[in-house]
């Protein structure tokens, strides 16, 4: 009986791995060639510091885009939700990873309530936009409520942010929504 019973197990462990193969196989061969690049006919972002108001540094960049968007300055270690009327909803200092984003217009391409980062830190909130190099870029919350710099021995691109403006920018930026990386 014991026998028997490997065997059928061992059957459908092989049945089981040949679904899951093919599945991720699917799932790979129907992921658009634009995901996680910067979006095709997107406005223009200088690839220079973009303008600022010299009266008030944390007032939104002229030259950011226009429209419901994340903008978020590399030089400056700042983020802006901006609402479709082009107002600012709320901006705030981030702590950027180790691997920075190019400047240009990406969109959310995934989100996550609640992971380890690749810091093995447990984060929050996570809002995804791009890859460099094979790493991963996005904004996240560390649970813990740290938003320490990043270990310059690794290659990070975790963006973190404060769990409170975590929250802000999960509910603000769903998939999809414009991500503009400025200097």
């Amino acid at each position: 009986m014991a026998r028997s019973s490997s065997g059928f197990v061992a059957g459908l462990t092989a049945a089981a791995v040949a679904v899951v193969g093919f599945l991720a196989y699917q799932a790979s061969a129907n992921v658009p060639d634009t995901l996680g690049k910067p979006l095709a006919g997107a406005s223009k972002v200088p690839t220079t510091k973009a303008p600022r108001d010299k009266k008030n540094p944390v007032a939104l960049p002229t030259a950011s885009g226009s429209g419901e968007r994340v903008v978020y300055s590399l030089d400056d270690d700042r983020v802006w939700l901006v609402a479709a009327n082009n107002r600012t909803e709320r901006t705030f200092k981030v702590t950027p990873g180790t691997v920075d984003p190019g400047v240009g217009t990406y969109a959310v391409t995934s989100r996550s309530k609640a992971v380890t980062g690749s810091d093995g830190a447990q984060i929050e909130h996570v809002v995804r936009f791009t890859v460099v190099d094979g790493v991963t870029i996005g904004f996240s919350s560390a649970m813990d409520g740290s938003t320490g710099s990043p270990d310059s021995t690794k290659k990070l691109g975790g963006i973190r942010e404060t769990r409170k403006n975590g929250t802000a920018m999960w509910n603000f930026a769903t998939v999809g929504v414009k991500v503009v990386v400025i200097r």
